[in-house]
Formats: C-alpha cells, structure tokens, sequence
C-alpha cells in the first residue's frame, strides 16, 4: 500500500486500491439483502396478482424501483412476459421512445393498471397504424 500505512489482514475486503475501515478495523464489504431476503419470499412460487395462479416468480426485479420490487412480489414469469409482448405493441404502434420520460409514464402506466390493477390491457387500434401522433 501507501507509505507510512499498514498492509490489510489477509482476506480482508479491498476496492481497487481503496480498503474498507472500520472502528475496529478492517471489515468485509457486506451486500444489501435482496427483496427476497427481506420478506422471506424464500418459496419457489408466488401467487399471481393477475392469472391467479401459483406460479413460479421472476428472476430478478424489471425495474430497480418500488414498482419493479411490487411487480417482482405479485407477478409471476408467464405474466411479465404477456406484458413484454404487449409492450411492444405499445411501443411500436404508438411510435413510442422509451428514453423519452411522458412515454416511460405512459408505459408505467400501462403497467399498474394491467398487471397490479386488474384492468384489461389498452386496446390497440389498427386501423389508425401509422397516423397515431405522439
């Protein structure tokens, strides 16, 4: 390390050059449990706010969010991935770009009100493709 400073105990955690120190000296690096850990979701099933279903839960949260911890809690695999489908639909036919932020809310939107509010999904209608502005 640096002159005039100790070299960290063996095993002790580093970050890049960087080491962690603590009142009593070196620490590990600990990790934030996950949404999991935090509401004992330790089961291999979830109960499906939307089919009703006990399904398996996704991998991971969509969103780094309170609505992708929500929708990772009450949505099941299946479902996210008929919303996957359909949001891009959405994106497609309503010419949406999801950087832009009234088409993230939008697409938020969509997403409380199909998955955790029950309601049916936004019908899209063809026979406007191509003249729908944005």
């Amino acid at each position: 390390m640096g002159a005039g400073r100790p070299s960290p105990p063996v095993g002790s955690a580093t970050r890049g050059n960087r080491t962690r120190w603590s009142a009593a000296g070196y620490e590990p690096d600990q990790r934030a449990p996950s949404f999991r850990e935090r509401y004992d979701m330790s089961d291999d099933t979830i109960h499906c706010r939307r089919c009703g279903a006990d399904a398996s839960p996704m991998a991971r949260a969509p969103f780094r969010n309170r609505l992708g911890e929500r929708i990772l809690a009450e949505i099941c695999a299946d479902c996210w991935k008929e919303w996957l489908q359909h949001q891009t639909l959405l994106i497609n036919h309503y010419g949406l770009d999801p950087r832009d932020p009234r088409a993230r809310e939008f697409l938020y939107q969509q997403v409380e009100e199909v998955l955790l509010g029950g309601g049916d999904a936004r019908q899209v209608d063809t026979s406007q493709q191509g003249s729908i502005e944005w």
